[in-house]
């Protein structure tokens, strides 16, 4: 664990995400993973199934941070290109990865044996690793500082599993969160003073109507347990003089 802070991009690959088809649940659960490495989520692109702009979004991202995900394309039928794009954006020939191809053919040894498509699933770029997948059998990919993911959440979620603690990281990013019946415009002041005052600490202002009434919820950030105790009573100290009530947990 160092100071320093550690970047991933994520590229989510997909016409179904687009089209509004399926509804995106891997960059929610990408993030709260990569916190718990000490690696902040600091881009997300969204592209559809072409490789043209795979490519343009694999190498803007991966160049800009110390990982890259990428989520859909790896599957058996014809627009998952992923594999063809990633390797076209590192500049190596995609083959037919034989552990992957042993790990296929025992998968679906009982379920009517490789085809065409399910062979598909054994295409990597030369050079790749492989990512183990104990749900579907069909591995992920990591090649250099880019990893090929599923786009089925749960699979993924299985193939981040097998990831933990493997990625070099900084300090896990911790929160803590004070809210209230409390607009923030009329805080606004005081957030940006006790931010300023705490520059290891970032602090997200989240409004909400309810009951009839404005709120915020106020979340603090920080890789520092005692920097940010210490934004949290400053915080909370400025809300009571102000003379707001306020909820520590948030409401």
């Amino acid at each position: 664990m160092t100071d320093r802070i550690y970047t991933a991009g994520l590229v989510v690959i997909g016409d179904e995400i687009l089209s509004g088809r399926t509804h995106d649940k891997n960059i929610a659960q990408i993030a709260s993973w990569l916190q718990v490495q000490g690696i902040r989520l600091s881009e997300v692109r969204v592209v559809p199934d072409v490789i043209e702009r795979i490519v343009e979004a694999v190498d803007a991202l991966r160049e800009a941070n110390d990982y890259l995900f990428t989520t859909g394309g790896i599957g058996p039928t014809h627009d998952d290109i992923t594999v063809d794009a990633v390797a076209l954006a590192l500049g190596v020939p995609v083959i037919n990865h034989p552990e992957a191809r042993a790990i296929l053919e025992k998968y679906y040894t009982d379920k009517g044996g490789l085809n065409e498509g399910r062979l598909r699933m054994a295409r990597t770029p030369e050079g790749a690793e492989l990512i183990p997948n104990r749900m579907s059998g069909a591995p992920g990919i990591r090649i250099g500082n880019v990893y090929l993911m599923a786009g089925v959440p749960h699979i993924t979620a299985g193939m981040l599993d097998a990831l933990t603690g493997t990625l070099e990281g900084g300090a896990p990013l911790i929160a803590e969160t004070v809210g209230g019946f409390i607009p923030e415009s009329e805080v606004s002041g005081l957030l940006r003073e006790v931010e300023k005052a705490h520059e290891n600490c970032q602090i997200g202002s989240y409004p909400f109507f309810r009951e009839g009434r404005v709120g915020s919820n106020f979340v603090i950030r920080s890789t520092d347990r005692a920097d940010l105790d210490a934004c949290m009573a400053e915080l909370c100290k400025g809300l009571e003089e102000a003379g707001f009530a306020y909820t520590r947990g948030g409401i």
